[in-house]
């Protein structure tokens, strides 16, 4: 498993990944789901079989990696019971060229600009040069995302191997890297997101007519897919942000109207 084209793919955490393990590998590809809030504290995290069967290494590999994380205090393993993400802060972590804090400070309308002029650039670039390994790796991920019903956690692990698998089929790791770093944006929020009615179907469905563009090497059906998954996401988080806010004002309205 150490020398699996799929582990080399890994984002760097900071470190180089010479001389690493597929275990130290497997850790730090945890570890930035938990610093994404992918993986928030309390969380548990999904068994070994399907952690093992998403990131394409064996269940020993995960194991280790689990056992490594749990030696530095973001995981807690509790014999008979799940495996839980510990009360921990790693928004600083440097997940490819920055911290998720780094790219949260940028306005959504710039972000989602980003997105669609480099993004789109970077997929049909991956349509053209994609590899049989990568397309059966996007399909097996494809089924993991059917299997995970309503539970928006699991299914945006299986999301992010999906959209970083594309960004590296494009050939430049500069800006797959830097195109991941995008894909991290306002990740909290995407999680909300996720969990309401439909959100996981209708990305499922995206992501199936974005792998059968990249299955027929059909460069302007990839980025149309893209384009209509990128609007979809930026609305969604648009719409949880003004949410917020619309929350945030009220309960200071309450506040206000509170008598002393």
């Amino acid at each position: 498993m150490a020398g699996s084209p799929i582990l080399t793919q890994m984002p760097k955490v900071g470190r180089s990944l010479d001389r690493r393990t597929a275990r130290d590998l497997i850790a730090d590809k945890l570890m930035v789901l938990v610093a994404t809030n992918m993986l928030r504290p309390g969380d548990e995290l999904p068994g070994e079989r399907e952690l093992a069967s998403v990131l394409h290494v064996s269940r020993e590999t995960v194991r280790g990696a689990i056992q490594t994380l749990a030696a530095r205090g973001i995981i807690e393993v509790s014999q008979g019971s799940r495996s839980r993400v510990a009360d921990v802060d790693l928004s600083d972590v440097t997940v490819t060229i920055a911290s998720p804090n780094a790219i949260d400070s940028y306005d959504l309308e710039d972000v989602h600009a980003a997105r669609l002029h480099i993004e789109l650039k970077v997929v049909g670039d991956a349509a053209d040069k994609i590899d049989e390994e990568t397309l059966k790796k996007l399909e097996s991920l494809l089924d993991a995302q059917k299997l995970c019903g309503d539970d928006a956690m699991r299914f945006l692990i299986c999301d992010r191997e999906f959209h970083v698998a594309i960004y590296r089929a494009c050939g430049n790791p500069l800006l797959s890297d830097f195109v991941t770093d995008l894909y991290t944006y306002m990740m909290d929020f995407r999680r909300s997101a996720m969990s309401r009615p439909g959100a996981i179907e209708a990305s499922y469905k995206d992501h199936g007519e974005i792998v059968a563009a990249l299955r027929r090497r059909d460069r302007a059906a990839v980025v149309a897919a893209f384009h209509h998954h990128l609007i979809r996401i930026y609305e969604t988080t648009k719409d949880m942000l003004a949410g917020k806010d619309a929350g945030g004002r009220r309960q200071k309205q309450k506040g206000t109207l509170s008598p002393d």
